[in-house]
């Protein structure tokens, strides 16, 4: 299992063949919640920020199977960390295996 210890950044798994597919997941995120300019305030109400609206159309954690020693993904498939400040914060993953080995 991943999972992010942050509130404002999640994990999704996307196609990964082309470099233009995270683009599209952030246009597709910035048209359903835009990310709130640089230097803004935090408003009063927590549902009007977008660094915590927007994590509910992706993940704070993913399971993915672990097999001969690789993550289990599809040939097209990758995990991307998703931002949702507008500026780069330092981010901590946990990596929990679960499970037997045989």
């Amino acid at each position: 299992m991943l999972f992010i210890r942050h509130t404002s950044a999640s994990l999704t798994i996307q196609e990964n063949a082309d470099p233009s597919v995270l683009d599209d997941l952030m246009t597709a995120l910035n048209r359903w919640r835009p990310r709130m300019p640089a230097g803004a305030t935090i408003p009063k109400v927590p549902t009007t920020c977008p660094r915590m609206s927007r994590p509910m159309l992706t993940a704070a954690s993913l399971q993915i199977p672990v097999l001969n020693a690789k993550l289990a993904l599809g040939t097209w498939q990758a995990v991307y960390l998703i931002e949702h400040r507008s500026r780069p914060h330092r981010r901590e993953i946990v990596l929990q295996f679960v499970g037997s080995t045989g």
